[in-house]
């Protein structure tokens, strides 16, 4: 008994390292490259430097931002959900 038990621990343990990590597991120290994401969303924008600005505050909440220029928002939930004053999207 005391063999199986053993054997499903490691067995569980093997499977949970193997699970991926989420983005903020990868940058622990809140060092998440969000400048360069930002400037490659905000790439096809008509007003770059607002969305820049917009697109910075929130990846620094979020720890994230959706690929491509427009889109993929499903990407990052709290990045989608953000909203301004105005019950707008706040992210780019």
């Amino acid at each position: 008994m005391k063999l199986v038990l053993t054997t499903l621990l490691v067995i569980s343990l093997i499977l949970i390292s193997s699970l991926p990590k989420s983005t903020t597991a990868q940058y622990p120290s809140g060092d998440y490259p969000c400048d360069s994401k930002c400037k490659a969303r905000c790439e096809a924008a008509g007003v770059k430097k607002r969305c820049i600005n917009y697109c910075g505050i929130c990846c620094q909440k979020c720890k994230c931002v959706p690929s491509g220029t427009v889109g993929n928002k499903s990407e990052c939930p709290c990045y989608r959900d953000m909203v301004n004053s105005k019950g707008k999207p706040k992210c780019p």
